[in-house]
């Protein structure tokens, strides 16, 4: 399913980005949660319809020999927002890399806790996802795994700065140099999905980190505090997707 521009800014600056008054109110729990977002709103229904609907427990993935990711980092942030459904920081086309013959470069990145996917049904206490957009405006996710360990530095500089009042966007006044929020190891599973928050919309290239990284149980508290609740979606049925690692 092709995602034209138009369609990809919406999700990236209203789906995954600040909440709006004119977006139907939705949330990780109760009458608004989950199970109900397909009911939400008709722009929501691909949340209960979508066959090919993130997050999922990555498992029994073919052997694809899909060589490590080559992404080239650099050091970036420029906005932080908490709006109340995640930790978001929003980049100008920072660091990229190549797909399909196409350059995907980084939008925004913002982080889930508990982890959305789960790898051979493990899950993590934090996940990252990294949404890139090549030149037609499609989509593509990077995901990273956390688990708790030693301090992760570069995450020091994002929670130093989240502020208490939802949807109130502020600078990050240090430079966030990505290389640590990624493992050594850049080998990857792919598979195709979906935004995992409404409108659910399909066509994403999910490409999800073999290896985890660390954050500091601190580190792991504050992330929690501040967003007050899970922010989770439950894992979604594969209906005949294939992994590729």
């Amino acid at each position: 399913m092709k995602i034209t521009r138009l369609a990809a800014l919406l999700m990236v600056l209203s789906a995954i980005g600040a909440a709006c008054a004119s977006t139907p109110h939705w949330s990780y729990e109760g009458k608004a949660g989950p199970a109900h977002w397909g009911e939400l709103a008709a722009d929501y229904q691909t949340c209960h319809n979508g066959q090919f609907q993130s997050p999922i427990d990555i498992k029994n993935a073919i052997d694809g020999k899909l060589p490590p990711l080559g992404l080239e980092f650099h050091t970036s942030a420029e906005t932080l927002v908490n709006n109340g459904h995640t930790i978001q920081v929003s980049v100008d086309d920072e660091d990229d890399f190549r797909l399909d013959g196409e350059i995907f470069q980084l939008k925004q990145y913002h982080f889930h806790t508990p982890s959305e996917n789960q790898i051979e049904g493990r899950s993590f206490p934090l996940e990252a996802h990294f949404v890139h957009s090549n030149a037609a405006g499609e989509l593509a996710v990077v995901a990273v795994m956390f688990e708790v360990g030693e301090e992760n530095p570069a995450l020091n500089p994002i929670l130093a700065v989240i502020p208490t009042q939802l949807n109130h966007p502020v600078a990050v006044d240090k430079r966030v140099d990505l290389r640590p929020l990624f493992p050594d190891d850049l080998h990857y599973y792919r598979f195709s999905g979906s935004l995992t928050t409404p409108p659910c919309s399909e066509g994403l290239r999910w490409l999800v980190m073999k290896q985890p990284v660390t954050l500091s149980q601190a580190q792991l508290d504050a992330f929690r505090q501040a967003l007050k609740s899970s922010n989770n979606r439950p894992l979604q049925p594969l209906h005949g997707r294939l992994i590729v690692e």
